[in-house]
């Protein structure tokens, strides 16, 4: 009585959550937006509804890796015309010790292990940029970007221009109306040029505000679509760089480009699928069973299960079946008591044999007596 009970009670909680939702509630309560946070290094296209997911262009750890032959070095590009080389990887830091490598310039050794772009050169290592898992999509193109790396002006001689100060160059503007002014006022005289006017005065050296900013290297990397099955995980190609060697451009070609369709990551494995399934269907069949047997058969006990009488004859088949083979293994057991062997003289046979002849004798004259007797019997 209890197990039906409880065994209802269990069924009703299965089913209580989905009966709850009725249609007329469906249809008047709007769908609200999903609130679960993208998966790092996937993004969701808005005009498409293309998932991509740079999640395989990933390199890990090989000390860490799971798989049976790990990559031990990051994604390498050409630099060509620049005089050194680039290493990238996504989704996470290059796998490459930067440590060992001197550290890099103008970044903290508590970030090294974030820089996911470098390139080296004079002995020394700079970073174009720290890890980011959040693609960008503009337009139909798929770009990641990496920021805070080295700064700028570490490398020196390498910048072609000098950035002004636009503050400084609006006060000497200020200054310079003014002087008009007053010069309207004077009677004219040959002019002179700007550079004569600045020879008159003594030159001050610019300096940079203690509250400007350091400008840092950055990477952007574009993807391109290559559904060829035969090409490699990834092409990874440098384009350019801007004039001051600040912003660095690269496009990637890959799988990983190509828009797909967001496969849900499953919680249980077929197999407990298959049993959570099966779990299921045979808490209905006893529920059922129980519920018509008490009911409609007006059974009680044990006979309220379904198809009792199967279960019992099941019960005792394996009960036999256990019994014949233990019975028949247990005479290779060895016995501590056991029977003796009988000599061929009998019963009364003993170890000199004399008892055992005389006991022979005995039975084949009474034997010969009854065959007498039998053939006489048969005469009269």
């Amino acid at each position: 009585m209890k197990l039906l009970y409880h065994s209802l009670a269990f069924y009703l909680a299965l089913v209580s959550p989905s009966a709850t939702a009725t249609p007329s509630a469906t249809a008047t309560t709007p769908a609200k937006p999903s609130t679960t946070p993208p998966l790092p290094c996937t993004i969701r296209s808005p005009n498409t509804h293309a998932f991509f997911d740079l999640n395989p262009l990933h390199i890990s750890d090989p000390a860490t890796s799971t798989s049976k032959h790990p990559r031990d070095r990051s994604w390498n590009a050409t630099g060509w015309d620049m005089g050194y080389n680039f290493t990238m990887n996504f989704c996470g830091g290059v796998i490459e010790d930067l440590g060992e490598r001197g550290g890099v310039v103008g970044v903290e050794k508590g970030l090294w292990r974030n820089v996911s772009a470098f390139y080296e050169t004079g002995g020394k290592v700079y970073s174009i940029g720290q890890q980011n898992s959040v693609p960008v999509l503009r337009g139909r193109k798929l770009v990641v970007n990496y920021t805070d790396g080295s700064p700028c002006d570490t490398d020196v001689g390498k910048r072609s221009h000098i950035i002004e100060d636009l503050s400084s160059r609006a006060i000497l503007g200020d200054d310079d109306d003014e002087d008009d002014g007053e010069k309207k006022k004077q009677p004219k005289k040959p002019s002179k040029s700007h550079d004569d006017d600045d020879d008159d005065e003594p030159k001050k050296p610019m300096k940079t505000p203690s509250t400007h900013p350091v400008r840092r290297k950055n990477t952007v990397v574009s993807f391109l679509c290559d559904r060829d099955p035969l090409a490699q995980t990834l092409l990874l190609s440098f384009i350019s760089s801007s004039p001051d060697q600040c912003t660095y451009f690269f496009e990637a070609r890959s799988s990983a480009g190509c828009g797909g369709i967001e496969t849900a990551k499953q919680t249980l494995s077929p197999s407990g699928v298959f049993g959570m399934i099966v779990g299921i269907a045979f808490l209905v069949y006893i529920v059922g069973g129980c519920v018509y047997s008490r009911v409609v058969l007006q059974q009680r006990g044990w006979r309220q299960l379904p198809n009792y009488a199967l279960w019992s004859s099941m019960g005792r088949f394996i009960k036999d079946i256990f019994i014949i083979l233990t019975s028949s293994c247990a005479r290779f057991l060895p016995s501590r008591r056991g029977y003796e062997r009988v000599s061929n003289g009998g019963i009364g046979s003993s170890g000199n044999g004399s008892r055992g002849e005389r006991g022979r004798g005995d039975s084949s004259d009474a034997e010969n007596r009854l065959i007498d007797e039998l053939n006489e019997e048969w005469d009269d």
